[in-house]
């Protein structure tokens, strides 16, 4: 049985700033989304890897895979509006003995392959599960700019990727929301709606997501610490 990988890759990254896609932004001379599929790719966890890209964007993504030479092959799909439209779009052409999904961001480059595969053996075990780390903010929610409640920090986590279900649970999760007309950020609410228990495991602090200008230079010094790791093997 089959672990697809799918990383949406088709987002225009306007968080980032200027006109070139969060994802394609240069980390010591390699594209963001290329260091995630190189993790992905290394994990013995996976089998296949989509990635979701724009039309406009796929001439530049198959020119970039072409200079790589991954341990696994990479299909590219078409990116839909949203990533859960992505995310629909991979699992219409998931291969028929897909056992386990995985959906990870992009640009999360330094996720540890430990973590794939924690990921990947908990959503066989459970159903669902998602990484996540604890907030160590005092976490206030408000209606518009007051403070209506505090809500006690054990109970929150800050939902990272991967996220890993069973291929059966997250599409008739992505099939009702369709239906539905709902639409979420991220995986793990389209498949809470439908009262499936999502486990929780441990993420990390490396587990960044590069989203704004201000994440380049933490992501510079973990580049630096994994390839000096790397060396040290």
């Amino acid at each position: 049985m089959k672990v697809l990988a799918i990383i949406p890759a088709a987002g225009t990254g306007v968080r980032m700033g200027g006109e070139l896609p969060k994802q394609f932004l240069s980390l010591d001379g390699t594209s963001i989304f290329v260091y995630t599929l190189r993790k992905f790719a290394a994990s013995d966890a996976i089998s296949d890897i989509f990635l979701g890209v724009r039309g406009e964007d796929r001439k530049r993504v198959e020119s970039e895979l072409a200079r790589e030479n991954l341990e696994k092959p990479v299909r590219l799909i078409s990116g839909g509006y949203s990533r859960q439209e992505t995310v629909s779009k991979a699992l219409s052409q998931a291969p028929e003995d897909t056992e386990v999904v995985v959906v990870h961001d992009a640009v999360r480059p330094f996720v540890e392959l430990e973590t794939i595969r924690a990921a990947v053996d908990a959503a066989r075990q459970e159903g669902a599960a998602i990484v996540g780390i604890p907030s160590v903010d005092t976490v206030k929610q408000v209606d518009r700019q007051w403070v209506s409640a505090t809500i006690p920090r054990e109970r929150i986590v800050l939902a990272q990727t991967p996220q890993a279900f069973r291929f059966s649970i997250l599409k008739e999760a992505n099939d009702r929301a369709e239906a539905d007309g709902f639409t979420a950020t991220d995986e793990s609410s389209l498949v809470e709606r439908m009262g499936q228990p999502v486990m929780v495991l441990m993420g990390s602090d490396h587990n960044i997501k590069i989203t704004k200008p201000s994440d380049l230079p933490l992501a510079r010094l973990f580049l630096a610490q994994e390839k000096e790791q790397g060396e040290s093997r």
